[in-house]
């Protein structure tokens, strides 16, 4: 047992992908996805620890070349969540950050605010990230889930629709994104990874609604940042035009 931390952030990183084979190995700006991701990862301040989960030597490898921390995990999980519950089973941390590795573009100042929510609230369990959706092209599309939010800042719902509908198309209409980065306590964590598979869930394809639907709270948190998650070779060429027009280094 390592000697006990209060915030982990961890990188589940997995070497297949559907839609864009082998992605965090790809090249952007003469780095990996997973090292740029790990890059901004470092930069926060909150983190006591960082890793990276892997499923593949492959990704363990390249890792360690770029000086990560990197521990091997079963590649028969399903889920993220799964993965990280395996790599941190036996170190001693109160909060967890949940980081996902193919968001390159994800702020440090992210991670440093939901570790400052959930070190300052010791009642809140899960927390995640929103943001005003400024492109109206956005608004529509489902691969980019919406939030809505009670007066406390706790998610009602997530979804692929655009939530609120306006009925009148009033212009002053808001819609926010969801940012697909968590924070849990350690023994939360393990409660949400070990409830059943929900209907809403399954439905929308949205692995925070299972916490929803059981009865548990999500804080959501509010940043100025945008996040783009590389899916296709589009949003590649995208994230690294980003990438070459910022300072990252």
């Amino acid at each position: 047992m390592r000697n006990s931390i209060e915030v982990i952030g961890v990188i589940p990183a997995r070497y297949e992908s559907s839609r864009l084979p082998h992605k965090l190995l790809r090249q952007l700006c003469g780095k990996t996805l997973i090292e740029w991701v790990w890059k901004s990862a470092a930069k926060a301040s909150s983190l006591d620890d960082l890793i990276i989960a892997c499923d593949d030597i492959k990704i363990k490898e390249a890792a360690e070349n770029f000086g990560a921390k990197a521990v091997m995990t079963s590649a028969q999980h399903q889920s993220g969540t799964d993965r990280i519950a395996e790599a941190i089973r036996d170190i001693d941390a109160k909060i967890v950050i949940n980081i996902q590795a193919d968001e390159p573009l994800l702020h440090h100042s992210v991670i440093d605010s939901l570790a400052r929510e959930m070190v300052n609230t010791p009642t809140t369990i899960m927390a995640t990230v929103k943001k005003l959706i400024e492109k109206e092209e956005d608004v529509n599309n489902p691969n980019v889930v919406k939030v809505v939010c009670d007066k406390n800042d706790f998610a009602i719902y997530f979804s692929r629709y655009p939530i609120p509908y306006h009925r009148d198309n009033a212009p002053e209409r808001k819609h926010y994104k969801h940012l697909g980065i968590y924070a849990y306590t350690k023994d939360f964590l393990y409660t949400f990874k070990n409830l059943p598979s929900s209907y809403l869930e399954k439905a929308e394809r949205l692995e925070q609604l299972r916490a929803i639907e059981a009865g548990y709270k999500i804080k959501v948190i509010e940043t100025k940042f945008e996040s783009v998650g590389v899916d296709t070779e589009e949003d590649l060429i995208k994230v690294e035009a980003a990438l070459s027009s910022i300072d990252k280094n």
